[in-house]
């Protein structure tokens, strides 16, 4: 099994993204150096906080650039909750601010949900918009934790792995070629999260 490198940007549950990864019997290491993460195996940017922050922190840490090659190598990228966001070509998050733009479309804040509470905290259920090894031994209707009051939205729908319903169906899971990007946070879903973290370290 390859080893997997978790980028370290000053953001981000780090400690509990790779406990769950190691569990998985993966290898971990976690580096903010942009050229450990360019000749790694396989990359997961974890994420939580605000958009801008994240991408000024990337840009701090000379990330930015280095995430983009890394894609281009055709190898495995996992992007969690905000760590999916920044994929996006930009975010409504307290203004307008540009992402990665590595997969087209956007980033909203739940808004007309009824009553329900924002952020959206807790457990869910997914479904399932498309076949994929990172869902592998994962069905319709097992639940995931989410923690998050903006959702993406993929401009083409053919990246929309699954959907999520929290007063609208929202992308819960995008696939594009070699990246991958989760809402819900694998590392605080128990089994099921683990089954992901287990095929992503297998890809």
């Amino acid at each position: 099994m390859q080893r997997i490198t978790i980028v370290d940007y000053g953001m981000g549950n780090l400690k509990s993204v790779s406990k769950a990864v190691e569990k998985v019997g993966a290898k971990v290491t976690v580096s903010s150096a942009p050229e450990s993460l360019i000749n790694a195996d396989k990359v997961i940017l974890p994420g939580v906080g605000a958009f801008r922050d994240c991408m000024n922190n990337l840009e701090k840490f000379c990330l930015l650039d280095a995430i983009r090659e890394f894609i281009k190598t055709g190898k495995y990228f996992l992007g969690i909750c905000l760590g999916m966001h920044v994929l996006f070509e930009k975010s409504h998050e307290f203004g307008e601010h540009r992402g990665l733009c590595i997969i087209k479309g956007s980033v909203s804040k739940f808004e007309n949900i009824g009553n329900l509470p924002i952020p959206h905290m807790g457990w869910n259920v997914i479904k399932k918009r498309k076949p994929s090894p990172l869902l592998d031994n994962v069905n319709d209707g097992d639940f995931f934790y989410f923690a998050h009051s903006f959702y993406v939205s993929p401009e083409n729908k053919e990246d929309i792995l699954t959907t999520t319903d929290y007063g609208i169906d929202f992308t819960s899971s995008v696939n594009r070629d070699n990246i991958y990007g989760v809402q819900f946070h694998p590392e605080k879903s128990q089994t099921n999260g683990l089954k992901v973290l287990k095929n992503f370290a297998e890809l």
